[in-house]
């Protein structure tokens, strides 16, 4: 394997995130919940850029995962938790702007807490329409099922928090 290999490797495994046992697949969905504490603070057309752009990088990255380890949709490849997991808070950030809120989530633990645990049910669940989204092949099925979970999660953790914390 080249040093580019495991670069790539490094990278499609989360930074390491994707080798801790048990349970890869949350620990780099905590790595991709610091990523979303980052980018609640942008913009939104910036958040949603850089949403956008990260989830196309995953594509290639995760296939060239599965690649490497000579498997479909390996364990340790977790790069599609960490790019959607801020997806589940791009409905509530939407719906924080469009009130003319400013804020970034700073203190609202629970909603953290909600869409982390939303987003770990559908990304393991993944009841329909998310399981048939990993029939594609490659970096794409690898990606798309975890987008997916992300947006269902996020569409229930919008209301979610304006119902537990109305003062956002």
């Amino acid at each position: 394997m080249t040093t580019g290999d495991r670069l790539l490797l490094w990278v499609a495994e989360g930074f390491g995130s994707g080798r801790i046992r048990p349970g890869p697949g949350t620990w780099g969905s905590v790595v991709g919940l610091g990523l979303a504490v980052v980018l609640l603070r942008l913009p939104l057309w910036a958040f949603t850029s850089v949403a956008v752009v990260l989830a196309a990088v995953a594509v290639p990255v995760c296939g060239a995962g599965e690649r490497l380890l000579k498997r479909a949709d390996p364990g340790s490849v977790v790069f599609d938790e960490i790019v959607a997991m801020p997806l589940v808070f791009l409905p509530l950030a939407c719906w924080l702007r469009s009130a003319g809120a400013k804020s970034d989530l700073s203190g609202a633990w629970p909603v953290w807490i909600a869409g982390f645990l939303l987003f770990r049910l559908f990304d393991i669940w993944k009841p329909w329409p998310i399981r048939p989204l990993q029939n594609f092949h490659g970096g794409l099925g690898v990606v798309l099922d975890d987008i997916a979970a992300a947006l269902v999660a996020g569409s229930i953790l919008a209301p979610l928090a304006w119902l537990l914390l109305p003062r956002l």
